[in-house]
């Protein structure tokens, strides 16, 4: 039976999608084929970093076992684990609720055609990451209505970017669409303003809800 590094498990709410304030099951798979410039995880990324190998029927015990219906996988990149769908199926078919956070840089058309489909939040990486020349555009097609795309901005850049692809892709008739400042780099105020100059309708801005919780680089939340 195929194993996952798991290198966190815990109970919290969503801080960012469509669920975001609801209880969920995180489960943090090992490993990252980026290296953004803001990202958070990146311990968890790391060769080194410690990892409990675990089946797709020990995961789904844990789940089952927290009475949470909301299950979030997320990494590091979770698409780079190999039979994903086992589990997906498996926790889907318990009745879970899967959702897949992504970094827009792997191939999710296998996933979105399965019969047990999860909803997909995909990055769009914008140039202050320093990752955006590895983004697969053509994820966009694959996209559905209880998906969601995020932009995470750091700069004015950033903004102007996505919405070129927004317009270019047709982003807002195809799924849920999210602007998320990149903390202390950008204030969601100017965030704000842009919207409104460029009358983004059907676009949100999202604060990462759990760096306002809690503190912003405690893990396990």
């Amino acid at each position: 039976m195929m194993t996952y590094p798991v290198v966190e498990k815990f109970v919290s709410i969503n801080g960012e999608g469509t669920k975001a304030g609801e209880l969920a099951v995180f489960i943090r798979f090992k490993g990252c084929n980026l290296c953004c410039s803001y990202c958070d995880t990146k311990w968890a990324n790391n060769d080194n970093a410690p990892a409990e190998l675990m089946t797709s029927v020990q995961i789904a015990e844990y789940v089952n076992a927290s009475g949470i219906r909301n299950v979030t996988l997320t990494g590091g990149e979770p698409l780079l684990q190999k039979n994903l769908e086992e589990l997906i199926e498996r926790l889907m078919q318990n009745g879970h609720c899967v959702e897949i956070e992504t970094n827009g840089s792997v191939d999710i058309r296998a996933l979105a055609a399965q019969q047990y489909r999860p909803s997909f939040t995909m990055d769009y990486k914008l140039p202050s990451s320093g990752c955006e020349q590895n983004m697969l555009v053509s994820n966009f097609q694959y996209l559905q209505t209880n998906d969601t795309v995020k932009f995470v901005s750091g700069s004015f850049d950033d903004l102007e970017c996505a919405v070129g692809l927004i317009k270019k892709y047709s982003l807002t008739e195809k799924c849920h669409l999210y602007f998320s400042p990149v903390f202390g780099r950008i204030a969601p105020s100017e965030i704000v303003e842009f919207m409104k100059e460029h009358h983004l309708n059907g676009t949100r801005l999202q604060l990462q809800m759990h760096k306002y919780i809690w503190e912003p680089t405690k893990r396990g939340v």
